[in-house]
């Protein structure tokens, strides 16, 4: 008796095990577009940071990261069991964002180009004036990376939350929990790895071995490519998960997309790429209407305030 409830134990574990599995790769693809946003904006935290403390910083936000989504996770359980009826709208204003901040980067250089060359021109004269506290500096440029982050991980933990609300709570929390621990782990080990490539590449260009030296050159010449197309592909993932969280909430559009795929007579490849193509442009011109409307208020905010 007691070998054969073992084994039904083992059995249920791998079967719970499994579903958590499953529904974490789900949530994960579905939360492609943070994450490409989240590797390109947190690599990009360490300009100006001296390359011995580089590491240490990124451990720094990755502790926060860790701290922010311990906080956000039991606020989503809390949302999903008392107020499951604001998940939903939640995971719209959770679209919504992701379609403003895409549209945002691409527009960001003629909305905010005097902001931009102001910052950085402080940052280069701390850099070169001596009485400048560079460990104050870096300790605002860890608070600002957290801060980022707390944003990321919301629209993490909302959108995740929304593939397993129709599971039990208990199901939920090892999704949720799973989800958090995989991305912060991949996350910053991936920042890690792209902020110290230029360093590794440096390395072996200065082997003597000719092919290290190619190889090391390779890399220097691929790094800052890298983090270019790190932030394209993010960018192009914003809109795409951020309009098709969009087009399920909005059951028309949602249905109008799919009548116009289905009358290309059930072709495998324009029946899959015309909802996915669409998806990504209704979160264009979504993310457009946002900033068009949302942009005037935030200088007409930061005018009052000043």
């Amino acid at each position: 008796m007691a070998g054969s409830s073992l084994l039904a134990l083992i059995d249920d574990i791998a079967t719970i095990l499994d579903d958590v599995s499953l529904m974490t790769k789900t949530a994960t693809k579905k939360t492609a577009g943070v994450l490409g946003d989240d590797l390109a904006l947190n690599a990009q935290q360490v300009t100006g940071v001296k390359p011995a403390r580089e590491l240490p910083v990124v451990w720094a936000v990755a502790k926060g990261s860790l701290l922010n989504k311990a906080i956000l996770v039991p606020a989503a359980l809390a949302i999903s069991f008392f107020v499951p009826w604001l998940v939903t709208p939640l995971l719209m204003l959770g679209g919504a964002f992701l379609c403003f901040e895409g549209f945002e980067k691409l527009v960001h250089k003629f909305l905010h180009r005097q902001e931009d060359e102001a910052h950085k021109s402080e940052l280069h004269e701390a850099l070169k004036n001596p009485d400048v506290d560079m460990k104050a500096l870096e300790k605002e440029k860890i608070k600002g990376a957290i801060r980022t982050d707390f944003i990321l991980s919301a629209e993490i933990i909302a959108i995740t939350l929304g593939t397993v609300t129709d599971q039990s709570i208990g199901m939920q929390f090892l999704v949720l929990t799973v989800v958090a621990i995989m991305i912060t782990v991949g996350v910053y080990g991936l920042v890690a790895g792209i902020v110290k490539l230029d360093d590794g590449g440096l390395y072996l260009s200065q082997r003597d071995s000719e092919v290290s030296q190619k190889i090391g050159r390779g890399i220097l010449w691929l790094a800052p490519y890298m983090m270019k197309t790190l932030s394209i592909l993010g960018t192009i993932a914003m809109f795409l998960v951020g309009g098709g969280i969009l087009t399920h909430g909005l059951p028309p559009i949602y249905d109008a997309i799919h009548h116009f795929a289905e009358g290309f007579g059930g072709v495998g490849l324009a029946e899959a790429l015309i909802p996915t193509l669409a998806n990504g442009l209704f979160g264009v011109v979504a993310g457009a209407v946002l900033v068009a409307v949302i942009t005037p208020l935030q200088k007409l905010w930061a005018a009052r305030s000043a």
